[in-house]
């Protein structure tokens, strides 16, 4: 009986202390992401990547327009042409019409 409370409290102290580490250890590495987040090299490869990634969307666009057009549902067909006139930049951004039904 006596071994199996100690060995009952060594595994409560074990788990307490395990806990609180595991918290500190989560705080600092909290602290690192945020840290990381705020550094102006990281924010400035972050926004470089998305403007690359918009790019190259947009030429996806015109490409998957160009090859598939007559092949395309008309629903999307229209929301390519949305797209192209977007990355067109004329101004004009036609009605997002995703997710509404025809009745």
């Amino acid at each position: 009986m006596r071994y199996k409370l100690t060995f009952v409290v060594g595994l409560a102290l074990g788990y307490v202390l395990g806990t609180r580490a595991g918290r500190e250890r989560y705080e600092q590495m909290k602290k690192s992401a945020k840290d990381l987040a705020r550094n102006p090299a990281v924010r400035n490869a972050a926004e470089s990547a998305a403007q690359t990634g918009r790019q190259v969307a947009g030429k996806a666009v015109h490409v998957v327009g160009d090859k598939m057009g007559d092949r395309l549902p008309s629903s999307v067909t229209d929301r390519v042409h949305a797209m192209r006139a977007r990355s067109m930049g004329n101004g004009k951004v036609p009605d997002d019409e995703w997710g509404t039904s025809n009745t």
